[in-house]
């Protein structure tokens, strides 16, 4: 497989592309007026102050500086105060340090956790979260060796976990990685004691930087950056980080043709925010967020097909299947999804089409699950969220 990376800057917004065999399959966005604003940021560490406690819910807001944050009390006891008021897990007036797990959404808070997660390109450190975890997608052999290797590392006040891109990765390298990790752990617990209340520990890296270290390089062949100013920044950080992408990383440079013109990335992106997408066949999805979820409709469309039968409809469905498993992804769609897809009374038809769904799913880099299908034949999929949904972070202008 030939992937390929393709980033552009327009109207203060990062635009990063990711290409496999000539297909666009994710679109990230990041928006540089937030950012300059400083924003609450996926990842940044603050020592924040207790303003509220809601015991019938589990929950407090801490404040990291004009910021108020929902945080949940359950990880109370693990947590590294910097200045505590009372006996109890949490009171009003503490002061301690979390990192935004989630930003905010809509009318939703920014979460805040106090268990801090530090991540490297091959292995996570996490506090709060003691055990020393493989990433699934590594085949039972190599995580079975790579626990075996890292038993000694086993303690009681953080964990590991080994994520996907040490596949065919030295062990010498990811356990240099750890321990870089462990250094930035232990750094901030030596000085933020000594720190003010509000004060940010860490900043977390830009988004646009933290997905290249996060991409998977097996086929990556080619990395073109069309601003000048960008291209630089993202040639210092594989300097530091991954010089060995340095000599596929290139400087688009071409008045006559933007990068966007010869990729065609403006009609792409337009397409990710377009409710209907059609299918080869003539049927079509009509894809739609709300507050809670979202919704997929599969029709039949503009299927001339002259027999309604129930393979017929398992043919329509499966393509369906297909692109909805390629749009979560380059929508980067994500928390509860439901699926209404052509009605089949054969419940042999409906399980292989949730096979399907589930070997399609299980491509993602994003953790993806297909629950069940409920008694009105809606199929429920949960996707776990890492960042925003396309349509919330473009922020048209």
């Amino acid at each position: 497989m030939e992937r390929k990376i393709l980033m552009t800057r327009e109207d203060g917004i990062v635009w990063t592309y990711f290409q496999e065999n000539d297909e666009i399959i994710e679109i990230h966005c990041n928006d540089m007026e937030q950012t300059e604003q400083q924003t609450p940021v996926l990842g940044n560490i603050y020592i924040g102050k207790v303003q509220n406690i809601v015991a019938n819910i589990g929950a407090a807001f801490i404040d990291i500086g004009g910021v108020n944050c929902y945080y949940d009390m359950s990880q109370a006891e693990t947590a590294l105060f910097t200045n505590k008021i009372g006996k109890k897990p949490l009171c009003i007036g503490d002061e301690l340090v979390v990192q935004i797990s989630r930003e905010a959404v809509k009318t939703k808070a920014p979460t805040v956790s106090s268990n801090l997660n530090f991540t490297g390109r091959y292995a996570v450190l996490t506090s709060g979260n003691t055990r020393i975890g493989v990433s699934a997608k590594l085949a039972k052999s190599e995580r079975e060796e790579y626990r075996r290797k890292l038993g000694d590392l086993a303690n009681e006040e953080y964990g590991i976990i080994v994520r996907t891109n040490a596949k065919d990765v030295p062990f010498d390298i990811v356990l240099d990685e750890i321990e870089q990790l462990k250094k930035r752990y232990e750094s901030i617990k030596e000085h933020a004691v000594h720190r003010t209340c509000y004060s940010c520990l860490e900043m977390a890296m830009q988004p646009y930087l933290s997905g290249l270290k996060n991409v998977y390089t097996n086929g990556l062949s080619e990395i073109q950056v069309e601003c000048e100013d960008l291209y630089e920044e993202v040639r210092s950080y594989f300097e530091k980080e991954q010089p060995e992408l340095l000599e596929i990383l290139h400087f688009y440079e071409n008045d006559k043709l933007s990068l966007s013109s010869l990729y065609n990335l403006h009609t792409i992106r337009d397409r990710a925010m377009n409710e209907r997408v059609w299918l080869k066949h003539g049927g079509y999805l009509v894809m739609q967020p709300t507050e809670a979820l979202t919704v997929i409709d599969v029709n039949s469309g503009k299927c001339v097909s002259k027999k309604k039968t129930p393979e017929t409809y398992l043919k329509l469905n499966l393509e369906a299947a297909q692109e909805i498993a390629k749009q979560l992804r380059l929508r980067n769609i994500s928390g509860i999804i439901l699926v209404d897809f052509i009605n089949m009374d054969d419940d042999e038809l409906m399980q292989q089409l949730i096979k399907e769904m589930r070997i399609l799913c299980g491509k993602d880099p994003v953790q993806t699950t297909v629950v069940d299908v409920t008694g009105l034949q809606l199929m429920e999929i949960t996707r776990k969220k890492v960042r925003k949904p396309l349509y919330e972070c473009w922020r048209k202008r």
